[in-house]
C-alpha cells in the first residue's frame, strides 16, 4: 500500500461533525477500491483539510474520492517520517501543521538538519516535532507539531532558519470519532 495525502479547501467552512459524515459516506466506495482512511486534520477555521490514505495505487485512491465528490486536485503520493520518540500512537498529541514548498527537490536529512541546527528556538518556544508527510517528488512536506499555538511554531521556525510557507492549528479526525458515534 501506498501512503496518499489529500490537501482540501473548504468555502464555506465544515466542522467536525461534517468531516465524520464525509467519512462515514466514503467508507463503502473505499471498500471498494482498497482505499484507507488513517484520518484527516481540520483546521480549527474548518476552511482547510489535510488527509492522509493509503491506497494500492494513485488511481485506485483517485477513482474513490471522485466517486465520493471530492476534489483531488492536491492528491499527492509520499512517506511517513516520525520525529524521535514518536509513533502511531503518539500523534493524538500533535495539534499543529506546518506546511513546506520546495522549487527544487530536498532531501529529508537537509529539513532536520536545519531544525536540528535551530532546536533550542523549538524548546524556548514548547513546540514538539511529530511526524512528517514527505512527498515522492521531495518538493511537499506536511509537519506535524505539538505547541502552544500555530504562531508558537511560525516563530520558532522562523528563528531557526527552517522554510515554511504556513502554519496552523487542527483538530484531528480520526477512525475513532466514527467509532465512538456508531457504538
Amino acid at each position: 500500500m501506498n501512503n496518499m495525502f489529500l490537501e482540501r479547501r473548504f468555502e464555506p467552512p465544515v466542522g467536525h461533525a461534517e468531516v465524520i459524515q464525509m467519512a462515514l459516506d466514503s467508507i463503502g466506495c473505499f471498500g471498494i477500491h482498497r482505499v484507507k482512511w488513517h484520518g484527516s486534520f481540520l483546521a480549527n477555521d474548518g476552511g482547510r483539510m489535510f488527509c492522509w490514505l493509503s491506497a494500492p495505487d494513485m488511481e485506485s485512491a483517485r477513482i474513490a474520492l471522485r466517486q465520493v465528490g471530492t476534489d483531488i486536485r492536491v492528491l499527492w503520493q509520499g512517506d511517513v517520517f516520525d520525529g524521535p520518540g514518536f509513533g502511531e500512537n503518539d500523534i493524538a498529541v500533535a495539534n499543529v501543521i506546518v506546511e513546506r514548498s520546495f522549487d527544487e527537490s530536498v532531501t529529508l536529512q537537509q529539513i532536520q538538519d536545519i531544525e536540528d541546527a535551530g532546536i533550542g528556538c523549538l524548546q524556548t518556544r514548547n513546540v514538539r516535532f511529530v511526524r512528517t508527510f514527505f512527498s515522492a517528488d521531495r518538493k511537499r512536506m506536511i509537519c506535524l507539531y505539538e505547541a502552544p499555538d500555530a504562531e508558537s511554531v511560525r516563530q520558532s521556525q522562523r528563528e531557526a532558519g527552517v522554510p515554511i510557507h504556513d502554519a496552523w492549528a487542527f483538530r484531528r479526525v480520526s477512525l475513532a470519532d466514527i467509532e465512538n458515534l456508531t457504538s
